[in-house]
């Protein structure tokens, strides 16, 4: 058997609402065409039934796998940057990898493909060549399989808040089904549920919104009392 290789990527960086969730893929490097032949492509690419159904086939024939998945309050309450905390979890599961992989294929977060490969290495407990690119998850096919597994444990954890919480939505702040739900709730509890993400940009706009139209509406209640006063 030749080299051991790792894909690993992320899916749900983005999201308001719900976990972001790490995936590292091991295989032998001369299975690489055997993923391709299953049909393993970029997530963003394959419908959510196609997804389900290569993530058995994808851990069926993985020679180790992890899956990390990082809470709201995980990340809510990170220190430093986003893309710092990621290359930290990129490195916390390859580390937890029993399987040692020869070269690790790496989703880059980073603007600068190189600097984020160099600060992952940096983080390993173990020797590999690390490979990071934009855009991995087209690139490489062992990347895909990482962002599939990633994509549908994501995704399995959305359904399952949609059971609690009932329409939320994709959990992006760009869906208005998600901020329908964050604003119904705000204004029925005072306050956000606890599976948002604090200190993004979206729960400051909505709750200043929010604020705002109750100082009008208490300001319309006091003038309305103050001419039926008059009235009278």
């Amino acid at each position: 058997m030749g080299r051991k290789i790792a894909g690993i990527d992320e899916a749900g960086r983005g999201p308001v609402i719900g976990p972001m969730v790490i995936t590292a893929v091991v295989i032998d490097e001369e299975k690489a065409e055997e993923l391709e032949k299953l049909g393993v492509k970029d997530s963003k690419k394959l419908t959510p039934k196609r997804r389900e159904k290569l993530f058995n086939e994808i851990l069926g024939m993985a020679d180790d796998h992890v899956i990390l998945v990082l809470s709201p309050e995980e990340i809510s309450s990170r220190e430093g940057t986003l893309n710092e905390f990621e290359v930290e979890n990129f490195a916390r599961a390859l580390n937890s990898l029993k399987v040692r992989p020869d070269v690790v294929y790496a989703d880059a977060a980073d603007v600068d493909e190189e600097r984020f490969g160099n600060e992952l290495e940096a983080r390993l407990n173990f020797g590999a060549e690390i490979v990071a690119k934009h855009r991995a998850d087209a690139l490489f096919p062992v990347v895909s399989a990482a962002s599939i597994v990633a994509k549908v444990t994501r995704d399995r954890e959305i359904e399952r808040l949609k059971e609690e919480y009932g329409e939320i939505g994709s959990g992006y702040p760009s869906d208005p089904r998600t901020r329908a739900f964050l604003e119904g709730y705000y204004r029925e509890h005072g306050e956000f549920p606890p599976i948002v993400r604090r200190g993004w940009k979206t729960l400051k706009k909505i709750e200043e919104k929010l604020k705002a139209e109750m100082e009008a509406k208490k300001s319309k209640r006091g003038q309305l009392s103050l001419e039926d006063f008059l009235r009278g």
